[in-house]
């Protein structure tokens, strides 16, 4: 009977050069929503899942009405949008956050992010009498 015995080797790795992208945390005008990760597609599936209220028709960049306006942030689209867009636009339905974005539309029934209250010292008070 043959035995046969697996090297295994270690290499270090240079974290200098590796490249992380922190993912990109997108605004509804200035109040954070939440953290773009891989779990969504496009943009507008993540605004969907946090209730964000967002018109759409054909979910492929062809009819444009989705068309959102970018406050601040950059994107990159997974398909061409076929839709003529402004240097300051984006069609959710086929694209993704490259930055932190913060777009033109309501927080209204969207579900945000709250930041927990600091806890204050408490502070004696004078009494006056």
């Amino acid at each position: 009977m043959k035995t046969s015995f697996l090297t295994l080797t270690f290499k270090p790795v240079n974290f200098s050069l590796a490249s992380f992208k922190k993912a990109p945390i997108v605004s509804l005008q200035g109040q954070p929503v939440l953290l773009f990760n891989q779990q969504h597609l496009t943009l507008l599936e993540a605004l969907e899942q946090k209730k964000v209220s967002t018109f759409s028709e054909c979910r492929n960049g062809f009819c444009g009405q989705c068309k959102t306006k970018i406050i601040s942030g950059s994107v990159s689209y997974i398909t061409e949008p076929l839709v003529t867009l402004e240097a300051d636009e984006c069609l959710p339905c086929c694209c993704v956050p490259d930055t932190d974005i913060d777009l033109d539309l309501s927080v209204d029934g969207a579900e945000i992010v709250v930041r927990a209250p600091k806890h204050k010292q408490h502070q004696a008070s004078e009494s006056v009498e």
